[in-house]
């Protein structure tokens, strides 16, 4: 496998690659890689000649309060797992690389970028798109494969492609959980013992949800009172919000109507917020 930290070699390197025909596959990551990622880079790796990993923790992306600074880190873990799941270039450039001094363009996608998560945390979309955009740049992928666990960033990224006629396809992959249903994430790791069982609580209210859409109830507002009940029995947690969305919009209703229905939610346990999301079909 080989490293790349500076932006231009990447690109050269992208350029070589697609001159000799070959496809290029890329997995954008924050890096503490974990069986989630590694799904995305398999996925990469069946689509694609050649799969480059990108490790960036992207601070445009970081408000403030949030978690920056402790976000976990291990380069050589992630440079292992990387490997050891088909990468083939590592792409890991350092801030200044990516950030030089004076740079001053950002990518906003209006509307989706300011609801729910975008309310709860202020400029952070506008910090994905324009990594996003830089990165796409920069690694000159065909396909770029993202997990559906961020739902609403995953929404921003294909919105941006579509609205800037980027020539790259997004392929989204299914959501990878634990045994006992809790969505992978890297911040997994700041769960307390006492809270990591009842985060588990998240993923039962959303198939809890499923389960009676399938059985035929309709009422959002029912069914979004049982799954905070779900949640909240587990113990102390903040739920900062239960959605029920038109997936091909992203954006709230009132109501269950077919072809599908998109339902994300995010909580606190402690210091620790969690998103987590279920795509289910309505017939």
């Amino acid at each position: 496998m080989q490293i790349i930290w500076s932006s231009k070699e990447m690109q050269d390197t992208a350029e070589q690659l697609r001159s000799g025909g070959k496809r290029i596959g890329v997995v954008p990551t924050m890096g503490f890689l974990h069986q989630g990622h590694l799904s995305l880079i398999g996925l990469a790796r069946r689509e694609s000649d050649v799969v480059v990993t990108t490790i960036f923790v992207n601070p445009a992306q970081f408000g403030e309060g949030e978690d920056f600074e402790r976000y976990p880190r291990n380069f050589d873990r992630d440079r292992e797992l990387a490997e050891g799941a088909g990468t083939d270039i590592l792409f890991a450039p350092d801030a200044m690389e990516m950030y030089p001094e004076g740079h001053a363009t950002f990518v906003n996608v209006e509307g989706v970028s300011t609801t729910l998560e975008g309310a709860f945390r202020p400029g952070h979309f506008m910090g994905v798109a324009t990594i996003v955009l830089k990165l796409l740049n920069i690694t000159k992928p065909h396909v770029a494969v993202f997990g559906q666990k961020d739902a609403q960033q995953v929404f921003v990224v294909q919105k941006m492609v579509t609205d800037l006629n980027l020539d790259v396809r997004i392929h989204v992959a299914p959501i990878v959980r634990e045994e006992d249903g809790l969505a992978l994430s890297s911040r997994n790791v700041y769960l307390q013992p006492d809270e990591r069982p009842r985060a588990t609580a998240l993923y039962r209210s959303l198939r809890h949800a499923e389960t009676q859409i399938h059985d035929g109830e309709r009422s959002v507002v029912k069914l979004k009172k049982e799954m905070f009940d779900i949640i909240a029995q587990a113990g102390p947690v903040q739920v900062d919000y239960i959605a029920f969305l038109e997936p091909s919009r992203f954006r709230e209703t009132a109501s269950v109507e077919p072809p599908s229905l998109l339902i994300t939610l995010a909580a606190r346990y402690g210091t620790t917020r969690l998103i987590d999301n279920i795509l289910i079909p309505v017939s």
